[in-house]
């Protein structure tokens, strides 16, 4: 018996969970050989279940990956990026990418946002679907195995904006990893074509609600005891890699503990330095989640 999943059944605010194992069928879905090999490898190591949450009074999809055994771990609230069906996360990446925190000794938790994959409501680009992150929390903190004391968050593109948001917004995080994130959806639309009607499709584009999801009109708001690490590419198309600087300038005149990386002539996705990217980010988890590291003295000395 997985005495884990029992413990997630018992969760008031989880309707259904269920243990995924690395089928055929998702391995087909893979394709790469090589990639299939170190999903199998990995899937000895892992615990993933699939849940139905209760978020906003209606039912969300979400994950979960978690190292096998039951002692208690520290915890990393992963915000997918993508909006509607681009960048829902599919089983097979639970094995592969979506898997490093749980490689690396900790628990995490995913959500499709409301109206994806399955979820019921809408997904609002940042919008009340905020709730839908930081219900996760709820269930870590119902979660025997979950350290409640240390739970981190790490979003890139959209999912950077979630965690933009949910920093404005609560005290609990110890450690924050922003990529690619847009901060400035005022200005969003002149740096990417076609992008004021994905705003109007998703949450109406008026300038006020433009402004609700651009944490540089908001930076002050970010917890001041929330170490956050920015990284952004020169070569991102999507989001503007100026927003993570801007945002950074924010953060240095409210005193936000923060540290920016750019990274010349990478893309949205990190492709020329995926490797730097994930390094940087499980160092700083490791920082502040597993070793306890006291928050740096931002002023002058």
């Amino acid at each position: 018996m997985n005495q884990n999943l029992e413990m997630l059944k018992k969760i008031e605010i989880i309707f259904e969970v269920k243990e995924c194992f690395l089928t055929d069928e998702i391995k087909q879905k893979i394709e790469d050989t090589e990639l299939i090999k170190r999903a199998e490898k990995n899937a000895e190591k892992l615990n993933v279940y699939k849940m139905i949450y209760i978020s906003q009074g209606h039912k969300v999809v979400g994950y979960i990956v978690e190292p096998k055994g039951n002692e208690k771990i520290p915890c990393i609230i992963y915000n997918r990026g993508g909006s509607n069906e681009f960048g829902a996360i599919k089983i097979g990446q639970l094995f592969l990418d979506k898997s490093r925190f749980a490689l690396n000794g900790y628990i995490s938790i995913f959500t499709q946002y409301s109206g994806n994959s399955g979820s019921e409501g809408k997904d609002e680009f940042g919008g009340s679907d905020i709730e839908d992150v930081l219900n996760l929390y709820k269930i870590l903190n119902m979660y025997p195995r979950a350290d409640i004391k240390k739970v981190g968050m790490y979003g890139a593109s959209r999912g950077g904006l979630m965690t933009y948001l949910s920093l404005s917004k609560v005290k609990w995080l110890r450690a924050a990893v922003a990529s690619c994130a847009p901060s400035n959806e005022v200005e969003a639309s002149r740096f990417r074509k076609g992008w004021e009607e994905h705003q109007k499709k998703m949450f109406g584009g008026s300038m006020k609600e433009k402004i609700k999801r651009s944490a540089v009109y908001w930076a002050d708001k970010f917890c001041k005891k929330t170490p956050l690490l920015i990284m952004h590419g020169t070569a991102d198309w999507r989001v503007n890699p100026l927003d993570s600087i801007k945002l950074a300038e924010k953060l240095y005149q409210n005193k936000i503990p923060f540290k920016l990386i750019i990274f010349e002539g990478a893309d949205h996705i990190f492709t020329e330095c995926k490797t730097e990217e994930i390094k940087q980010t499980l160092d700083w988890f490791d920082r502040f989640l597993k070793n306890d590291e006291k928050l740096p003295n931002l002023k002058p000395h």
